[in-house]
Formats: C-alpha cells, structure tokens, sequence
C-alpha cells in the first residue's frame, strides 16, 4: 500500500548558508539532526523537508508491517500499538508543516509587487 510512494525529493530550490552543504542524512522527524563537526554546516530546505516525509513514510510502512504481524499471530498487541502511534505522531507532524508551507506561499502570493 504504502510502497507505491517512490521519491519525496521533489523540490529543486536550495539555498545554502556559509557555502557549505551536508549531504542528506536521513534523520528522525522528532531525532536530532545530523551529527556536527567543528565547521558549521547547513542543509537545504528541501534536503529536510524530503528526509522529514522519507522518514514518515518509514514510520508508517512499519506500522503497516506490525499490524500484518500481529494479524499474522507474530507480533504482540504493545509493539503494534507503539508502532501505529509513532506513524500516527509522524504524520501529524507532517500534516502541521505541510499546512505552515502552504499559507505562507498563499502569503506571499497574495503579497503586491
């Protein structure tokens, strides 16, 4: 069901700060960010908007996986749960900044130029 989402890297504006880039890395919606080192670093917008939706994708295909299991008899009732909630957890933050994205570009097309 879930796996018909093939690629979520579908933004082409990137914008860099310091001139430096980090290369996507693939962190949890609610993780921390990748791991630093002495020299700043930056990723782009759509770098972390795509890692965002990669990872709620995850969370929701292995809360699909879990329910399967536990219809299978393979997977207890705790684990099913956890994983249904974290999906859920995800995609409501998902839903939050999509919603943030879209009024601030009907903002700033409404803006007079």
């Amino acid at each position: 069901m879930i796996d018909a989402i093939n690629s979520v890297g579908a933004f082409s504006v990137t914008k860099e700060a310091e001139g430096t880039r980090l290369a996507s890395s693939s962190s949890s919606v609610f993780g921390s960010a990748a791991a630093t080192s002495a020299a700043p670093q930056s990723q782009s917008f759509s770098a972390i908007l795509g890692d965002m939706a990669t990872d709620a994708i995850g969370a929701m295909k292995k809360a699909e996986g879990a329910s399967i299991d536990s219809i299978r008899g393979t997977t207890n009732t705790r684990e099913v749960v956890d994983a249904v909630m974290n999906a859920e957890q995800s995609l409501q933050t998902a839903i939050a900044i999509r919603d943030k994205v879209v009024t601030a570009y009907l903002e700033i097309a409404r803006m007079q130029i």
